[in-house]
């Protein structure tokens, strides 16, 4: 998975991003105004300090790092740092001002923020062979036929007991994806703020909501396709949001205390000022997508605060 997705011929490193899917990034501007009115609740409960910083993790092409920078007011978009963290090139055309690194910077202050990112952390799958035991599942990569190989190490096959247990009733897992990795990677990235506020957003379940046979999927030019570990498409799994330390929330409700709503506007205002009725129409089209309880909006916000300031940024 490693290197299907991060290798010299991997997935995200051949390919953007956009191309394949559609996320909350590119669904609408507001998300990106959203995200800019988190980080200035950030920078007000950090004090408004001399510099200010924003690490778009994950940032595949920019797209919401460039959109944060022409969603805030003149004077803190003067003060900002803006870090894209991603594996890939830097993209042509990009704006000057955004940094591209293949690591988070140390010690930044102010907004760590990671849409869709978490997902995309390679990890291995268990699998329970016929005899009952669990087992690391190999895949060929000709044809992605699949077999039960090595059991899991003492450490996957901890967290396995702790986050992925017998569902109610006792039914074992057929599959299960062993989440270790995005603990330590999410642990990684928090520890490089020196203080503000660390926000995941995926695809997201936990321990009472974990699927019987896991969630790995692939993607390719907007389709789901058989996850085959060659390069060749996205590979996701969701993720075990309450392994993760840190307060967990739907999008719909994230987005909504930000300030973006789908309610429409009077119709009163068709008669008056027909344009900029037309106007907050597309807006609140745009904002229910985001916050549709069965579609966008269902996704999970995690929020882990860097020190007691930012403990209530986002009530």
């Amino acid at each position: 998975m490693e290197r299907a997705l991060y290798g010299p011929e991997g997935f995200f490193v051949r390919h953007a991003p956009a191309d394949h899917f559609r996320t909350s990034v590119h669904a609408s501007p507001l998300y990106a105004g959203a995200v800019a009115e988190l980080l200035r609740r950030v920078d007000a409960a950090l004090g408004t300090p001399d510099e200010l910083d924003f690490v778009d993790m994950g940032a595949g092409r920019g797209e919401l790092a460039a959109g944060v920078l022409a969603a805030l007011p003149a004077d803190l978009a003067d003060r900002v740092r803006v870090h894209a963290v991603e594996r890939a090139g830097r993209p042509p055309g990009l704006d000057p001002r955004v940094a591209w690194l293949p690591e988070p910077p140390r010690g930044a202050r102010g907004l760590l923020f990671a849409n869709e990112w978490l997902d995309n952390v390679p990890l291995d799958i268990a699998v329970r062979a016929p005899s009952g035991e669990v087992r690391l599942l190999e895949v060929r990569l000709r044809d992605g036929a699949e077999r039960p190989g090595a059991a899991p190490d003492a450490q996957d096959a901890e967290w396995l007991r702790t986050w992925w247990p017998p569902a109610a009733g006792g039914a074992e897992f057929g599959r299960a994806e062993i989440g270790r990795p995005r603990d330590l990677a999410w642990e990684r990235a928090v520890a490089s703020l020196g203080a503000g506020l660390a926000v995941a957003v995926d695809y997201g379940h936990t321990a009472a909501t974990r699927p019987a046979e896991g969630t790995l999927t692939g993607y390719r030019d907007g389709r789901q396709v058989q996850p085959v570990p060659d390069g060749s498409c996205d590979l996701t799994a969701h993720v075990a949001m309450d392994a993760l330390p840190g307060t967990a929330r739907t999008q719909r409700d994230a987005l909504h205390a930000l300030g973006v709503s789908g309610a429409r506007p009077p119709l009163s205002l068709a008669s008056t000022d027909p344009a900029a009725y037309v106007r907050r129409l597309a807006s609140a089209s745009e904002a229910a997508e985001l916050t549709a309880p069965a579609g966008l909006g269902a996704f999970t916000w995690l929020t882990t605060p860097v020190g007691p300031s930012c403990a209530a940024v986002l009530p």
